[in-house]
């Protein structure tokens, strides 16, 4: 397993690594419900160094990715950050990535582990002179409704007018770092890229701050899936479109891009399955690849589940016909016929990730 620059600080919070895409990652610090809990009360800090960083400059380059993904690069302002995706040719999503907008010629990528080797790959082949910067890039989560008062208590003055889905360039001692404001917990919450010199300094900081807890993968997803965001290689896959997985909200239908035509196509015809969050009426959790069932029979799947401490019941996606993904709609999942139904998204609705300050 590859170990991030941040691997070495685990134990002394009680971290575990695990197999994560290859990287050795904690599950967990002092539990999954407390870190969780933390995280929506406090601020959580997360180690994700093992995500992909490129950066694009020059028109050439950016038309190039532009090209690559479901979203308008091209438009985007300075400043600004979008979420979009990388297609195959049948409009399958490869990957789903931010995009920061750091300058009218530059732009920042961020992408997921997983499929990082092949990403990388055709970043570099379709954008001229892109950089990757993922093995020189290590990456810290701050999330929480104190994540900004934290962040301001040790000097990182800068953040202070970000507003949702930006970015900005600053320096923390002598070290120059982007911060954006984005998120995936469904609280407010930015994330730090450094040198990964750096990273250490930072997290034993950031670390004694008495309202920051370390907090691992578990609750990093208990606190995603109460939020419907989707985790790629579970909800996103190769075989799933961004109509399917329910962001047609981010296509940029007036370009052009890889595998659009038969995304059109599948908006014509209107009969294709969606992600639709899900929940039961206990604690009990539906799990990935559940078979879900409706009056009998198997109409679709689980791509993800859980517990969810924030409601209290188990909570999930699920891939189901349109036919039966309106909210309140009674289904069964699993082998004992778990009961569940489909849900408003977020199934928690008490984020603080929109906050206007």
């Amino acid at each position: 397993m590859r170990q991030t620059p941040l691997y070495g600080e685990y134990a002394a919070h009680g971290g575990k690594a695990v197999d994560f895409h290859g990287w050795a990652l904690p599950v967990q610090f002092t539990g999954i419900i407390q870190e969780h809990l933390h995280t929506r009360s406090k601020a959580g800090l997360f180690d994700c160094s093992h995500m992909g960083e490129f950066l694009l400059t020059g028109e050439a380059a950016i038309r190039g990715f532009d090209r690559m993904v479901f979203g308008d690069m091209i438009s985007l302002k300075p400043g600004r950050c979008r979420y979009t995706g990388i297609l195959n040719e049948r409009a399958g999503i490869i990957d789903d990535c931010v995009g920061l907008k750091l300058s009218e010629n530059e732009l920042y990528v961020v992408t997921n582990a997983g499929p990082l080797e092949k990403v990388s790959a055709m970043i570099l082949g379709a954008c001229p002179g892109a950089v990757d910067l993922s093995d020189a890039t290590a990456k810290l989560d701050v999330q929480g409704p104190l994540a900004r008062e934290v962040l301001l208590s040790l000097g990182f003055d800068a953040i202070a007018p970000l507003a949702y889905w930006t970015g900005i360039r600053t320096r923390w001692r002598d070290a120059e770092l982007l911060i954006t404001r984005a998120g995936y917990t469904g609280e407010l919450g930015y994330e730090i890229y450094m040198p990964n010199a750096l990273a250490p300094e930072l997290w034993r900081v950031l670390a004694a701050h008495p309202d920051v807890a370390p907090c691992g993968l578990g609750a990093r997803d208990t606190l995603r899936t109460e939020m419907g965001y989707p985790l790629n290689g579970e909800d996103v896959t190769e075989s799933i479109t961004p109509l399917e997985a329910g962001m047609e909200r981010f296509i940029a239908w007036d370009k052009d891009f890889i595998g659009k035509s038969i995304l059109e196509e599948q908006r014509v015809r209107g009969c294709h399955s969606v992600l639709v969050a899900i929940r039961s009426a206990s604690r009990q959790a539906p799990r990935h690849g559940f078979e879900v069932k409706h009056e009998g029979q198997v109409v679709g799947e689980v791509t993800s589940g859980t517990f969810g401490p924030s409601v209290g019941c188990g909570v999930g996606l699920a891939r189901v016909p349109q036919a039966v993904a309106a909210p309140g709609t009674k289904l069964a999942a699993g082998p004992r016929d778990l009961v569940i139904e489909v849900a408003e998204m977020p199934v928690y609705t008490g984020g603080t990730c929109r906050r206007k300050f």
